[in-house]
């Protein structure tokens, strides 16, 4: 639903401070000058570290965040969490 709505998609990983594992944007979205990280989760919604790392690292350069999921709109402090049919908007 984003790349026919005219988006250019983007995806970004970088490892963890532990180097364990890596996190993970699965959406980076171009508007001017900022970007708009997006993270998909189809459950486990309540955990999403790599968007919350990509924040603290990019805070200054992050226009909006969203967390694409299954459940109602939500907003919580500035992360605008979107049902999936709603992402033909993005």
């Amino acid at each position: 639903m984003l790349k026919p709505t005219g988006n250019e998609l983007f995806y970004y990983t970088w490892p963890t401070e532990s180097g364990n594992h890596n996190y993970e944007i699965d959406f980076l979205l171009s508007r001017g000058n900022k970007i708009c990280p997006i993270e998909v989760k189809s459950s486990g919604y309540k955990s999403y570290a790599s968007l919350e790392a990509f924040m603290r690292k990019y805070h200054d350069r992050i226009l909006h965040r969203y967390l694409i999921y299954t459940k109602d709109f939500d907003k919580v402090n500035d992360l605008e969490m979107i049902p999936v049919f709603l992402t033909m908007f993005l």
